[in-house]
């Protein structure tokens, strides 16, 4: 089966719903939008955080939907009831109880099972992700990409709403990158993603895990239901390996939970070593103006590895990504070759500026974990003054808004804080919250976040680094619900040519 292939409804449902002979209509399409619908499609109707999908099923029949597929959970069966008294359904409607969970599997029947013909990785982890899996589709041979940044090939994303699509979209995504002879995919995985079973009938050959810490507490409440989401990727169908970051405080209980048929990889900068598969260490990190270099052994091979990124977290990155391709069966030297070409990600640490100006980074670091690591490393590259403009995202986590100032406080000379995207919050009273972790006079607030980067760059001087935090690759800011186009990187470059005019 493929997308615009009549399938009959009966095939799709076999042990999901019973579909009678009469209601065994043929479908050339899916769609979770009513304003989607083509005539033919299957309207997939699942409730929602506001309604049930169903609300607009009339609108997605008068469009040509062939069949509506729905969940009959929250008000779902009592709609349907209503609309049959009233005789306004002229389709099969087919309730399929936890849709939102099986339509993964559906639409891999629907698009014939594309990951059982890739290799795809599945990485997850709190920071790291978009770096690593980017970084992956950059080195490895007719690998596509879906992330944060989008999906497609290394250099040419199609976006993406979610870092992990829904589960329609994905499997038809994989069916268009294979369709295009990609044979290895790195996916994003969210925690969002895996506790909405979004990648449900996706099958991994390998799952990789970053690194845990906090973040999505708004949603998950709590770490240990947090990093549970997490380790569902580990129980997912034809899994062959799994690479796990031993200095992460999480570790243990990762590796504890992966099936004993499942080959597990570790790798480490801390000179951890463990006997529960595979290691990979790097050591003698030097942290140059020109990038990052580190010995890495294995099996007693021993190389050094020169990459042009920046960071200690992206010694992680490089180790995890390296790691992954040993498991691929690549080897060491061809491995590390690969890795001297890779290029910066947009929006994490990427640099600007020339010789004459300071170091200046655009960075997505939006959780503590992650401005800490991005702070503590730019001090070993960074000569004179350490600079960060940074703010919160409001509606999300307030409990790390006083972490993130205390912990600016701690690794920079001078602190900004600054609007992130407020969106239905005050953004005062966010500015307030990560104040409250700060208690020094090292620290400015300057709400308008294109003036705060402006005054910083004209501000600073030549041997200085300045991170600019918590955006990264966006292109807009969010406030009261609009959305106005907004660019660190832009503001960036902008403020540069004025400093050297």
């Amino acid at each position: 089966m493929a997308a615009g292939v009549a399938v009959r409804l009966k095939e799709l449902l076999i042990g999901l719903a019973s579909v009678t002979e009469h209601g065994d209509k043929a479908i050339t399409g899916m769609s979770l939008d009513s304003r989607s619908i083509v005539c033919g499609d299957a309207f997939i109707a699942l409730p929602g955080a506001k309604q049930h999908g169903l609300e607009h099923v009339t609108q997605a029949i008068d469009k040509g939907a062939a069949a509506v597929i729905f969940d009959p959970a929250e008000n779902g069966q009592q709609i349907i009831n209503e609309l049959v008294a009233n005789s306004s359904l002229s389709v099969p409607m087919i309730a399929v109880e936890n849709l939102g969970f099986a339509l993964g599997e559906l639409a891999a029947r629907y698009y014939a099972e594309p990951s059982k013909f890739m290799t795809i990785i599945g990485i997850t982890g709190t920071n790291g992700k978009t770096s690593c899996s980017q970084f992956l589709g950059q080195i490895l041979d007719d690998c596509g990409i879906i992330g944060t940044l989008g999906w497609g090939e290394w250099g040419n994303l199609t976006k993406t709403q979610n870092t992990t699509p829904d589960a329609l979209a994905i499997q038809k995504i994989l069916a268009e990158l294979l369709k295009n002879k990609k044979r290895t995919i790195a996916m994003e995985v969210s925690s969002h993603g895996l506790e909405q079973g979004r990648v449900n009938g996706v099958n991994f050959k390998g799952a990789v895990f970053t690194n845990i810490s906090r973040d999505h507490l708004d949603y998950h409440g709590t770490m240990d239901a947090y990093l549970k989401a997490k380790l569902a990727l580990l129980v997912k169908p034809d899994l062959t390996f799994a690479v796990v970051n031993l200095d992460d405080t999480y570790s243990e209980q990762i590796i504890a939970a992966v099936p004993k048929s499942v080959k597990i990889w570790q790798f480490s900068a801390k000179d951890k070593i463990s006997d529960l598969g595979e290691c990979v260490n790097a050591s003698n990190i030097l942290h140059k103006m020109d990038g990052i270099e580190f010995d890495l052994s294995w099996r007693n091979q021993l190389q050094r590895v020169s990459v042009p990124i920046y960071g200690d977290f992206n010694v992680e990155n490089v180790l995890t990504v390296l790691t992954v391709m040993l498991a691929l069966d690549i080897s060491l030297t061809e491995s590390v070759a690969r890795l001297g070409n890779i290029k910066p990600v947009d929006g994490r640490m990427e640099r600007f500026g020339s010789e004459s100006d300071p170091l200046v980074f655009v960075d997505y670091a939006h959780t503590p974990d992650a401005l800490d690591k991005v702070l503590c490393s730019l001090r070993k590259h960074c000569t004179q003054s350490l600079w960060v403009v940074f703010g919160c995202g409001g509606n999300r986590d307030m409990g790390k808004r006083p972490q993130m100032g205390k912990i600016a406080e701690q690794w920079a000379d001078h602190v900004v804080i600054t609007d992130d995207n407020p969106r239905y919050e005050n953004g005062l009273t966010i500015v307030n919250d990560i104040l409250a972790g700060c208690h020094s006079e090292k620290v400015e607030v300057i709400q308008d976040r294109e003036r705060a980067i402006q005054k910083v760059v004209a501000n600073a001087a030549k041997n200085d680094c300045i991170v600019i935090a918590g955006k990264g690759h966006e292109l807009y800011q969010e406030s009261n619900g609009i959305c106005k186009p907004f660019s660190d990187k832009k503001v960036v470059m902008e403020a540069l040519q004025r400093r050297n005019a």
